[in-house]
């Protein structure tokens, strides 16, 4: 059953105006595709450039904090005047005025200045393990004073994030800023803890990320035991973002990392920069869901636009195509009238381009058939008349066979049997020539008939010709095409022997050369010069024209064409000559494969 496709039905001008439309379509989707992928990669590639820059300049910052609270502690652990009065509080000794007075103005002071010449500080605390100690502002503390602090009643040491100074009332210090600290306990080997070292800095300065008002941008800080500190004055939507990405594994055993992540309808380039001295890994957001969301509106907008483009265009190309269709349609409804059986229509060539010319190859091929046709009769006519002729031919053929065995009998009965001889070979002649064969011939069957050539040549010339063969038994069944080395024998005796005029011999040689049979032609006659065997090779060949005459090569070109039709380029007829000396005529043809291991297994016999 025929199948019917989408376009089965349609007229051609619709066919080529949709073919045309879905190319042109498909191309610019492709373009587009391509063009506005790249320029969302763009657009992500740039916030990740810039967030891998920010995490380098997050991690500068954050190194730089630690180390200065780090060096600030143990400046403070080595001050040993320091452990001395923390040794006697704890041990409940008092001291004297004068060593009060001396410690305050030159350790206090030393480690206060310390304190102040590091701008990144917000401040570095002494807390003693009691209140049996005399306070010296801003450096040493009780221990009761360090009490109200979020840290001590945990119990933490080590860094502590998120805290306020609540050391003090809020009408002394503010209870509004976040502190990151270092909390270091002062051991000694006597009395145990003497005191702690409270080494802080804000959480801008430390996390700077986590505050910068900057738009589509924020950051948060994440403990190793999944405690978040993020700027709490920002709107729920920053808060609802958090906690989804807390949910994502954002940096897989890695310190810096940096991710685009769709996340709820987000398009979100996260760093995550973690940090082993902190126990705590910084995450830095950048929301480009409005720059990737521009690149999504200019694709709509280009789609839209292209939409309307193409529909203008099948307008137009199903216009341009119709014009251009318009002798086709006048050429099909000619043929339509042709088809009906009016062969008299001619198509009116109104152009130059390939619609004339198939117009004006249909006026030809009308004209053609209407010839064709009148050949067809006449040639109908000349086959019967063939068909007569012929069958007057084998009439004839019998009537010069009867006639020439009437003619032998009567030289017999004369005792003329040098006529009776050539009267048979003349007989076997016509009767070889004129014995039709479908196919070819053996070797051996036209070795008889150059045989009984020769005995009639010799009866012609006042000089003898003899004839040489050494061509192996086993080669004799080879097929060969029908008058293949006669007219090679014929050659010989008129353009080499007949001009010399001499007792002359001819040879021929088989041999077999890998899977091919060659014959060898060789006459002793005048030969020919470099010159003629080139022309006579290129007429065999034919890269001259042959024209008609005598010893224009005609003959041998004939032999050379039955052999190549018969058996394929490979085979053929070679020439050689050297004047004076020789002409050779070589022929190779094919060894069956079903005579082969025969011809192989044969011996050679000369003749």
């Amino acid at each position: 059953m025929k199948k019917h496709g989408f376009f089965d039905g349609l007229k051609l001008n619709i066919k080529f105006t949709v073919v045309v439309i879905i190319t042109i379509a498909i191309t610019m989707a492709v373009l587009a595709s391509v063009l506005f992928y790249e320029q969302e990669r763009n657009v992500i590639n740039e916030s990740m450039a810039y967030m891998e820059h920010k995490t380098e300049r997050n991690e500068s910052q954050i190194e730089t904090c630690i180390d200065s609270i780090n060096m600030s502690t143990q400046f403070f652990l080595a001050d040993e005047e320091m452990l001395s009065v923390l040794n006697a509080a704890a041990e409940g000794k008092k001291l004297d005025l004068q060593r009060i007075v001396d410690f305050k103005e030159n350790d206090i002071k030393n480690l206060e200045r310390l304190v102040s010449n590091n701008p990144l500080l917000y401040g570095v605390r002494v807390y003693a393990a009691g209140d049996k100690i005399s306070e010296v502002m801003p450096v040493l503390y009780t221990g009761s004073r360090m009490s109200n602090l979020e840290w001590a009643e945990a119990g933490k040491t080590g860094w502590v994030f998120g805290y306020t100074d609540t050391a003090f009332s809020a009408l002394i210090t503010s209870h509004r800023e976040r502190l990151a600290g270092l909390i270091t306990p002062i051991t000694d080997y006597k009395n145990g803890v003497v005191g702690t070292i409270e080494a802080a800095v804000t959480m801008e300065t430390m996390f700077p990320e986590i505050y910068e008002e900057k738009e589509a941008e924020f950051g948060f800080f994440l403990n190793d035991d999944g405690t978040v500190f993020y700027d709490e004055s920002r709107n729920e939507s920053t808060k609802e973002l958090i906690d989804l990405l807390l949910t994502h594994q954002i940096c897989s055993g890695k310190e810096t990392c940096v991710k685009y992540i769709k996340q709820g309808g987000k398009k979100l380039v996260v760093s995550s920069l973690h940090s082993k001295k902190l126990s705590g890994t910084l995450i830095s957001v950048q929301d480009i869901t409005s720059n990737v969301r521009k690149v999504y509106d200019t694709r709509n907008f280009f789609v839209a636009v292209m939409i309307a483009v193409l529909v203008l265009l099948a307008f137009v190309i199903d216009f341009i195509v119709k014009r251009m269709l318009r002798q086709f349609y006048a050429i099909l409804e000619s043929m339509e009238r042709v088809r009906e059986g009016d062969l008299s229509v001619r198509i009116e060539e109104e152009s130059s381009d390939e619609m004339g010319v198939l117009g004006h190859s249909l006026n030809d091929m009308l004209d053609k058939i209407e010839n064709l046709m009148k050949e067809n009769i006449d040639r109908e006519v000349l086959a019967k008349n063939s068909e007569i002729r012929a069958l007057q031919n084998q009439i004839n053929a019998h009537f010069i066979y009867n006639v020439l065995e009437s003619i032998k009998m009567m030289a017999e009965i004369e005792e003329k049997y040098d006529i009776s001889d050539a009267i048979t070979s003349l007989g076997k002649l016509l009767r070889y020539s004129m014995r039709w064969v479908s196919g070819n011939v053996t070797v051996g069957e036209e070795l008889d008939y150059i045989q009984d050539y020769m005995a009639l040549i010799n009866l012609r010339y006042d000089y003898p010709i003899h004839l040489g063969v050494n061509i192996p038994e086993n080669l004799m069944n080879l097929e060969i095409p029908k008058m293949s080395l006669q007219p090679l024998v014929e050659n010989a005796i008129l353009h080499g022997i007949e001009p010399l005029g001499v007792e002359s011999t001819l040879y021929i040689k088989g041999q077999l050369e890998g899977d091919d049979c060659v014959i060898e032609v060789s006459d002793s006659g005048r030969g020919m010069s470099e010159e003629e065997i080139a022309i006579l090779r290129k007429r065999i060949e034919s890269a001259l024209e042959v024209n008609g005459g005598k010893g224009n090569g005609i003959g041998l070109k004939n032999v050379h064409d039955r052999i190549v039709m018969a058996f394929g380029k490979g085979y053929g007829l070679s020439m050689y000559s050297k004047q004076g000396l020789y002409t050779k005529a070589v022929v190779r043809i094919p060894t069956k494969k079903a005579d082969r291991n025969k011809v192989m297994q044969g011996g050679g016999t000369a003749n």
